[in-house]
């Protein structure tokens, strides 16, 4: 018999089960609902590449996003190594490692990272094409705990959600004094979905998401039947 597929997670999958451990199952673990992109997920996806490519210096900046320019150009024009799409693997003993590596716990992928090795700071862009209503730092904090693994030496991320097509952008900062008490806070977290899958309990969590945007309709609390 194999070995059982070890736990792994990203920021993502995290708030899944948290804003509903039943969806969680059926999308995550029984897997009923393959992914299927949406206009917006596609438009995001090609401005994403854009900028990848911008960065790296192997394409101009595509006219049709011509806007967005200014935006990526002061992020670039910060002093480091530039990181567009950067993959970051750790493990449960928060080493880093590959991000498909056999033993990885968590994922993530920073838009852009900025290494400053002589200021020993690094910044972390999420670009955003979507809205900016509901701004969500919790992934800031988790790609900042991932640069401090990969990175050592680093002292200080600073991090930005920034929203593109309104210009706006939500900050935060996080220091290696913060390294420590912020792995233990996911730790606790990911607890609950291991004791769910040790447990085979996925109880469901109702709220106004239930009626629109949850693709489980098998679920007494789904809006669609």
């Amino acid at each position: 018999m194999s070995d059982p597929k070890p736990f792994t997670w990203s920021h993502s999958s995290l708030k899944n089960f948290e804003t509903c451990p039943r969806q969680y199952h059926a999308t995550k673990v029984l897997k009923l609902y393959p992914y299927e992109e949406s206009a917006a997920a596609k438009y995001g996806n090609e401005v994403h590449k854009a900028i990848e490519l911008y960065a790296l210096g192997q394409a101009p900046f595509p006219p049709v996003h011509a806007k967005f320019k200014p935006a990526v150009d002061a992020v670039l024009a910060k002093p480091g190594r530039k990181l567009p799409e950067h993959r970051m693997g750790v493990t449960r003993d928060l080493q880093p490692c590959e991000f498909f590596a056999k033993d990885v716990w968590v994922r993530g992928v920073a838009d852009l990272l900025v290494v400053d090795d002589d200021d020993l700071r690094a910044w972390v862009v999420d670009w955003k094409t979507g809205g900016h209503k509901y701004p969500d730092l919790d992934q800031l904090k988790l790609m900042a705990l991932m640069v401090f693994t990969h990175f050592p030496h680093i002292r200080k991320v600073s991090a930005a959600l920034l929203f593109l097509v309104p210009g706006t952008m939500n900050k935060t900062t996080v220091t290696r004094e913060e390294f420590e008490d912020g792995w233990w806070r996911y730790r606790e977290r990911t607890s609950k979905i291991e004791a769910a899958m040790a447990h085979d309990v996925w109880n469901p969590k109702p709220s106004g998401l239930c009626k629109k945007h949850c693709p489980h309709t098998p679920c007494e609390f789904n809006g669609r039947h």
